[in-house]
C-alpha cells in the first residue's frame, strides 16, 4: 500500500499530536487531527478574551519556558520558524525564598560540571556548613546515571527522600530543587525522584544549553500553533476542532474513531489505519475506559488498559492573569519563581515578553501579571487561594498593592499527569498490545531524560516513527541529552572509592 493511502488518526491537537501528524504527514500518510478545544495547542493553547472596556485581549493555562535542551519540540516548532525567531530569549531565570535568598542561572558557565560549580559557589543557597553537611556520594549518584535503568532504580523513592539523602542546605532544598519539582505541578513528597534525577541530568551535567530558556515572543496561538496548523494544511492533514472522541474500535482493516461536536450530538466514525491517542491524563484514561478490548481481549491487552488506568492526575493548578491600573517596578524580572510564599510559585510580567501584552501595556499604562499555584492540597478554596495569591504577590512586589486590578482571568484545572512513586515499567509506554494503536503525550513513558512539553513532542516523533516503520516507511528519530554521565566512568569510581573508604573505616572503628 502506497503512504498515501494510509490514513491516520491523530486523537489531541496538543504538542504530542500536532508532532505525530507531523511526522506522519510528512511521510506521504494522510492524517486526521481530532481536538476537543476550538484551538490548536492542547494544554500550551491561548485564546481570546473580552476586557471590560471593550477590547481584547490573550489568555491561557499559564507561561511555558521553551527550554534550549528541547530538541524535538524545537525541530516541531522550525518547521515553520527555521531560525525560531518567534522564540524570545529571557536574559534569567532568579529563584527567591522568602526569608532572603535569591538564586540566578545568569552568566554562569555552560558547560558540566563547571556549570554546577559555579552555580553552587554564587548561590546563597549554598553556605559552607551546608555544604560540609551534603554527602558526598549521594551527590555522585546526580552524575552517575545511566537512563532508563536510572528510571527503574529509583522507583518508590521520591524527589523529596533524593532530596534528603544527599543532605542538602535548606535553602538549596526549597529553592534550588523543589521549586523544579513543583514545576511538575507535584508536591515532591509525592513525586518521582527519578524524574527529579533525569531533570537534573538534561538541565545541569547532561547538556551544556544552560537553564535558560526562550519563551513565544506573543500568545501561543499567534506565534506557535496557527502557523504549525496552516502548516499541517499544506502538507494535506485534516485538522477538525471542537471534536470530543467518544471511543476507539479495532477492526479488521485497522481502527474507527466514535467523535461527536462538542456543542452538539451528532456522532461519527471516521475509519482509519491505525489511531495515535494523543491526549491528556483525563483523557486517555476515559477514552480507554469506553473502547471495551483496545489493545486486544487476551491478558496483554488487559494488562495495558489497567496501567492506562493507573495513569495518575497531578494535584490541581491555578493560574490567575491580572490586569493592572498601573506598572509594576522597572527592576521586577520577566519571570520570578518563589518557594515559601504560601500557594504561590511564580510570577510572570508578561508585557515584558509577549507583544500583545507589551501593546495593552503601552495603550494603557499598566502591567500585565500572571499568578501559578501548583500542587494544590484537596479541598482548597477557590476564594480563599485568591486571597492568598494576592497577598503573597504585594509581599514579593509591594507596589502592586497600590494598583487596582481593571480585569483579571482565572483558570482552575487538574489534568496534569502525576509521575509519582509507582514502578516506572509499569507505565504505559508508546507501543501498545495493538500495533494500529499508539499513544503519546507527557504522560507516556519514555526511556529518554525528557519532560514536559519535550516529553510531548518526543514521544509524538516516536508514535509517528512506530507506524512509519511499521509499514516500511523511514521514520524521523529524535534527539537527546547523553544517556549516561558526561565524565564517563569517574563518577561511578569516585562512589566506589567512597564506599570502599567508609567500609574501611567501619571496619577499623570495630577493631578498636
Amino acid at each position: 500500500m502506497a503512504p498515501g493511502e494510509r490514513h491516520v488518526v491523530v486523537v489531541g491537537g496538543g504538542i504530542a499530536g500536532l508532532t505525530a501528524a507531523l511526522g506522519l504527514a510528512e511521510r506521504g500518510v494522510r492524517v486526521t487531527v481530532l481536538e476537543r478545544e476550538h484551538r490548536l495547542g492542547g494544554r500550551v493553547r491561548s485564546w481570546p478574551v473580552e476586557l471590560p472596556d471593550g477590547g481584547t485581549a490573550q489568555m491561557s493555562r499559564g507561561f511555558h519556558a521553551f527550554f534550549r535542551q528541547y530538541y524535538n519540540l524545537r525541530a516541531v516548532l522550525r518547521r515553520t520558524d527555521p531560525t525560531l525567531s518567534r522564540l524570545r530569549p529571557l536574559d534569567d531565570y532568579p529563584l527567591v525564598r522568602d526569608g532572603g535568598g535569591r538564586d540566578s542561572f545568569a552568566k554562569i558557565p555552560r558547560t558540566p560540571p563547571w556549570n554546577l560549580a559555579a552555580f553552587v559557589a554564587r548561590s546563597p543557597s549554598f553556605d559552607l556548613a551546608g555544604l560540609a553537611a551534603v554527602d558526598v556520594e549521594a551527590a555522585l549518584g546526580l552524575l552517575d546515571v545511566d537512563f532508563p535503568a536510572t528510571y527503574s532504580a529509583l522507583d518508590g523513592v521520591s524527589a523529596a527522600e533524593v532530596l534528603d539523602r544527599l543532605h542538602f542546605p535548606e535553602q538549596a532544598r526549597h529553592l534550588a530543587l523543589e521549586v523544579f519539582a513543583r514545576s511538575f505541578f507535584a508536591d515532591p513528597r509525592e513525586f518521582s525522584g527519578a524524574e527529579l534525577v533525569a531533570m537534573f541530568h538534561m538541565y545541569f551535567v547532561g547538556s551544556a544549553e544552560g537553564l535558560l530558556f526562550d519563551v513565544p515572543a506573543d500568545d501561543y496561538d499567534a506565534t506557535l500553533w496557527a502557523p504549525l496548523g496552516a502548516h499541517l494544511h499544506r502538507l494535506g492533514v485534516t485538522v477538525r476542532t471542537g471534536r470530543t472522541v467518544d471511543a476507539v474500535t479495532e477492526t479488521p482493516e485497522g481502527v474507527s474513531v466514535l467523535h461527536t461536536p462538542r456543542d452538539g450530538d451528532a456522532t461519527e466514525w471516521e475509519h482509519a489505519d491505525a489511531v495515535v491517542l494523543a491526549l491528556d491524563p483525563v483523557g486517555l484514561r476515559r477514552v480507554v475506559h469506553s473502547s471495551p478490548g483496545l489493545g486486544g481481549d487476551d491478558a496483554a491487552g488487559a494488562a495495558w488498559r489497567e496501567a492506562v488506568a493507573g495513569i495518575r492526575s497531578a494535584p490541581a493548578f491555578a493560574v490567575w492573569r491580572l490586569w493592572f491600573s498601573g506598572l509594576v517596578a522597572p527592576e521586577r524580572p520577566p519571570f520570578l519563581g518563589t518557594s515559601g510564599y504560601g500557594p504561590l510559585d511564580n510570577i510572570s510580567v508578561l508585557e515584558r515578553f509577549e507583544d500583545h501584552a507589551t501593546r495593552w501595556s503601552a495603550e494603557h499604562g499598566g502591567s500585565v501579571v500572571e499568578l501559578h499555584a501548583y500542587a494544590l492540597p484537596e479541598g482548597t478554596a477557590e476564594a480563599e487561594l485568591r486571597e492568598r495569591m494576592l497577598t503573597e504577590l504585594h509581599r514579593v512586589h509591594p507596589e502592586t498593592a497600590g494598583l487596582d486590578v481593571v480585569h483579571d482571568e482565572w483558570v482552575l484545572e487538574r489534568d496534569c499527569v502525576l509521575v509519582g512513586l509507582e514502578p516506572w515499567r509499569s507505565r504505559p509506554g508508546v507501543r501498545t498490545p495493538d500495533p494500529a494503536v499508539v499513544l503519546a503525550g507527557d504522560a507516556v513513558r519514555c526511556d529518554l531524560p525528557v519532560a514536559l512539553m519535550e516529553r510531548a513532542a518526543t514521544t509524538g516523533w516516536m508514535a509517528a516513527d512506530r507506524l512509519l516503520t511499521g509499514w516500511g516507511l523511514p521514520g524521523h528519530g529524535v534527539w537527546s541529552v547523553p544517556m549516561g554521565s558526561r565524565m564517563g566512568p569517574v563518577p561511578r569510581l569516585a562512589r566506589r572509592g567512597i564506599r570502599a573508604f567508609r567500609s574501611r573505616g567501619r571496619r577499623g572503628a570495630g577493631d578498636r
